[in-house]
């Protein structure tokens, strides 16, 4: 006999009833512990070195605070229903690391530029003001100081022996969260995406810089200080980081100075290109090509016109605009350079007066970037 298809339905849903209410025994866990198991002796060798060396660079490490003046309203602009009494600062944070006992500090200068105030936050919790000692804006480099004695300090390494392929560590305070920890690689060494960057290689890095990195370390595993965190993609996925070594050449001149003195010749350049060869009279596509000369500076005064080539600085061989900018950034002020040209075919000397760098009056560019940005050309040797 068929039964109606109505208690069936009634039946089975008490049974699937009493099953899923089934009691459950206080001796029937909800998940499966594990036994302990330890990961392969060599694994573990690893994380112990990767812990230890982690804790060992955190005490230099510091969080920046900084609070600036709001920029005021547009004529007209309306006040936010939501804000009745919006404040008139505008408060940010970042990451920086003590390299002197008694207070010396690194950071970004994106991170303190016109700042009112500096607040340090140090690893045990001590909360200092700061005075800002000296700022490079095309390097993105500040010097601070804290009142503060006896204070652990890391170690600055070699940034020219860093390999690519080899691991590094991101420190910092990013989104505010403290003294994390990111783990990766130098993906590159080369050009950063800031064109305003004189010339000099920076380190990229897969090791995770996200907004409030800026300013920590990038150390590599004997614990050294190989560069300066500065700025990232959009998605976080590629950073860049000041050398080191660059950054050990221009802290006396923040610290005497307050700023760096970049050198200048006033010319706009670009590089020779393979078709271009043979009409400068090159034998292949190497030196800086002059495209434009600003009346009245160092390489106007000098004699370097539109259209000269040029191939070499005091002996120094040139090869691409990267070259003559590295170069003639990092002369003194003052001083006088001989530069090799190729001009209508014929090689020339020049006698040059390395003249002082002055920043174009706009303000300097965010330094989170897309990561298909590149340096435009042609590009002056800043």
């Amino acid at each position: 006999m068929r039964l109606p298809a109505l208690p069936l339905a009634l039946a089975l849903s008490l049974v699937m009833t009493q099953t899923a209410v089934a009691p459950l025994h206080a001796a029937d866990p909800l998940w499966k512990e594990s036994q302990g198991a330890p990961p392969p002796a060599d694994i573990q060798r690893l994380n112990d070195f990767m812990h230890d060396l982690s804790e060992r660079l955190k005490p230099p490490l510091v969080q920046v605070r900084v609070r600036r003046v709001a920029e005021p309203k547009a004529e007209g602009q309306e006040q936010q229903p939501s804000v009745p009494n919006p404040p008139d600062e505008r408060r940010s944070s970042g990451s920086g690391f003590l390299i002197r006992e008694d207070g010396y500090l690194v950071t970004n200068a994106h991170v303190v530029g016109d700042a009112e105030r500096i607040q340090v936050r140090l690893s045990d919790g001590r909360r200092f003001d700061a005075k800002l000692v000296g700022l490079d804006e095309r390097v993105d480099l500040a010097l601070l100081k804290i009142e503060a004695t006896g204070l652990p300090v890391a170690q600055l390494g070699d940034s020219n022996r860093t390999r690519v392929g080899e691991f590094v560590l991101a420190l910092g305070h990013p989104f505010g969260l403290e003294q994390t920890v990111s783990f990766g690689i130098v993906s590159r060494k080369g050009a950063p995406i800031q064109v305003a960057s004189p010339g000099f290689e920076f380190i990229q890095t897969d090791a995770a810089v996200n907004p409030g990195n800026s300013g920590g370390p990038l150390v590599n595993m004997a614990g050294e200080v190989v560069g300066v965190n500065s700025m990232a993609a959009v998605n976080g996925s590629i950073g860049f980081a000041i050398p080191v070594n660059l950054v050990k050449a221009l802290l006396p001149q923040l610290a005497e100075k307050g700023k760096v003195e970049w050198g200048w010749l006033g010319v706009t350049i670009a590089e020779v290109g393979d078709e271009d060869a043979a009409k400068f009279g090159l034998k292949e596509p190497k030196g800086v090509l002059i495209r434009q000369v600003v009346v009245g500076q160092p390489a106007d005064q000098g004699g370097i016109k539109a259209n000269d080539v040029v191939v070499s600085v005091d002996g120094a061989a040139i090869e691409s605009p990267r070259d003559l900018q590295r170069i003639i950034s990092s002369t003194p002020v003052g001083k006088i350079v001989k530069i090799s040209l190729m001009r209508e075919g014929k090689e020339t000397e020049v006698a040059v007066t390395v003249g002082a760098y002055q920043a174009a009056p706009t303000r300097a560019p965010r330094r989170v970037v897309p990561p298909s940005s590149r340096p435009p050309a042609p590009q002056p040797p800043r």
